[in-house]
């Protein structure tokens, strides 16, 4: 019986689907920046960690916790030396649950969770106040070494102005202690005082024949300068 030869075309094979497996496996496991920024993992007995745990087909990975379709749910970057959260802190905008405590953070971190409307629990060095301060929480609770801030609130429900929105819009939560005014359907621009919807092709129509013009400008001037020289 002839030896099958080493190198022939089934190991060729098998190293390419071993190939293929192990890219397809690097993608699987690439998380968001905000996530490895910080080395280790979620300790066990953390807030985040207990509440992923405690929560069905939520998964830990590296510092963060995700639902099935990718989006953090929970945030751990406790003991990272952080004097700010860092420009990849927006990844985590979906987050329920973040805890920055043991860090030596600044003091005001309200702009720091624009777009965090889900956010519900915020744990923070024991120095560093509640973004929006106690009218943008329900609970705020200082501990020896943490204070945590517990249920956002819905400014828009307790302003009581009217006047803080245009007539065409409607306020909306932004984060805590953060609005936005939102146009209502049919309306768009300043203070949402133009009428119908924004058109796309009237948009581009000018955008391309700007983008024509400038390129025949320059082909004419380059062709110029081809014949003098």
């Amino acid at each position: 019986m002839a030896r099958r030869r080493p190198g022939g075309p089934t190991s060729l094979v098998l190293c390419a689907t071993a190939l293929l497996l192990a890219l397809g496996v690097e993608r699987a496991l690439a998380l968001p920046e905000i996530c490895i920024q910080c080395p280790g993992s979620v300790q066990n007995l953390s807030e985040v960690a207990l509440f992923c745990k405690q929560t069905p087909k939520l998964m830990l990975y590296a510092r963060c916790c995700f639902n099935q379709k990718g989006a953090i749910l929970g945030l751990d970057l406790q003991n990272c030396s952080l004097k700010d959260p860092g420009p990849n802190f927006p990844q985590a905008h979906t987050a329920i649950i973040i805890d920055l405590q043991a860090n030596p953070l600044k003091d005001d971190l309200v702009n720091t969770f624009h777009g965090f409307t889900q956010l519900q629990t915020l744990i923070l060095p024991q120095n560093v106040s509640c973004p929006g301060g106690i009218s943008a929480w329900n609970t705020i609770t200082t501990h020896t070494d943490k204070q945590t801030c517990q249920g956002q609130r819905n400014l828009c429900n307790s302003t009581g102005s009217p006047e803080m929105c245009p007539e065409n819009g409607s306020c909306a939560p932004n984060g805590p202690g953060l609005l936005q005014c939102l146009c209502a359907d049919g309306f768009h621009g300043y203070k949402c005082m133009r009428q119908g919807s924004f058109s796309l092709i009237v948009f581009f129509g000018i955008l391309g024949s700007t983008t024509v013009s400038i390129c025949i400008l320059l082909w004419g001037t380059q062709r110029r300068k081809a014949k003098s020289s």
